[in-house]
């Protein structure tokens, strides 16, 4: 029996060496590994062997197996080697590749670097916060009444746990003013949500940037002095900017910001809104931190704020806003 294990292996490597292609290497597994199998014949015959003898035995046929099963997985391995080797053979490495196509920054980010540069420029830093918020932050502390349409469902995400996806980014300049005692010069670019019916002008997330100056003496002439020189780098030194008299819980006074330019037409068009901090914001931020350095009689400061999505349609003009969120690479490879 121990010359039929040796004959066996010297036949069984020899076919599987031969194999040149998969269906005779799996003809192969079967002839000697398979149910009636010669490895299996082969161990069947255990039983004709002494009782003192078959641990020997045994352990030959064990051998013998193994021996079979590698040889398959090499031949394997080197098929698959014979079959990469065949694929690239007739392909000339010394060609050049075919170059991806290139790639740009999104309308929207390259409108959103172009303003953040404008704004450090004048000392502004960058401030960020999270997309889910509470009712606190994102409308009591900013002297917002209950009965404020924007806290109604129907305008505002609310989550089951009573938090809320932040309806604009005025959120991070209260967390900031939580944490840092003035003066504060902060940008707040970032992500806003509301209810808005999906059209050519209105996205249920937008973008957003906000802006905060909080400090001694800081006047309507500074708020004024700031966005005028921030609209007239984006949209050019002739533009007309005028500020229009309106309502912000969190601002008193209140403004509306509209410009008028050759590009956009001769048309007024309103673009942003700003204001000087309401004190009653200043208050609640400083029950809030259990001090007084938001005293509303020592500082002053102004907000404002604007759509970025609104700013990109204007600057590009794109007759429909839902153009910057399809992701359509005809569209976007315009920019």
């Amino acid at each position: 029996m121990e010359k039929q294990i040796e004959i066996l292996r010297a036949e069984a490597i020899e076919v599987i060496g031969a194999a040149g292609d998969r269906p005779a290497l799996d003809s192969a597994r079967v002839r000697y590994l398979g149910k009636s199998g010669a490895v299996t014949a082969l161990s069947e015959g255990m039983r004709h062997v002494a009782k003192e003898e078959r641990p020997k035995f045994g352990k030959l046929l064990n051998d013998l197996r193994q021996a079979v099963t590698s040889a398959l997985e090499e031949r394997e391995i080197r098929m698959l080697g014979e079959a990469d080797a065949a694929d690239v053979a007739s392909l000339d490495l010394t060609l050049p590749g075919t170059p991806p196509p290139p790639g740009t920054l999104h309308p929207l980010t390259q409108l959103m670097d172009r303003a953040v540069r404008c704004f450090r420029r004048m000392g502004f830093a960058i401030a960020d916060g999270p997309d889910i918020e509470t009712e606190w932050h994102c409308f009591d502390a900013l002297n917002t009444p209950p009965d404020h349409p924007a806290r109604n469902e129907k305008d505002t995400f609310y989550l089951p746990d009573g938090r809320l996806l932040r309806s604009h980014t005025s959120t991070v300049q209260i967390r900031v003013m939580e944490e840092t005692p003035p003066p504060v010069r902060i940008i707040a670019p970032g992500a806003a949500y509301r209810r808005d019916e999906v059209d050519a002008t209105h996205l249920a997330q937008f973008t957003q940037m906000e802006g905060l100056y909080v400090a001694e003496n800081v006047s309507l002439a500074d708020l004024k002095g700031t966005l005028e020189f921030f609209f007239r780098e984006l949209f050019g030194p002739e533009t007309e900017i005028q500020f229009r008299p309106h309502f912000f819980p969190f601002t008193e006074p209140s403004y509306e910001i509209d410009i008028r330019t050759g590009a956009l037409g001769d048309r007024w068009m309103e673009l942003a809104g700003c204001g000087m901090v309401d004190p009653a914001v200043f208050e609640a931020v400083c029950k809030r931190r259990g001090d007084r350095v938001y005293d509303p009689e020592r500082v002053t400061g102004f907000a404002f704020g604007f759509g970025l999505d609104r700013l990109a349609m204007n600057l590009a003009k794109i007759s429909d806003i839902r153009m910057l969120v399809e992701n359509d690479l005809r569209f976007l490879r315009q920019f």
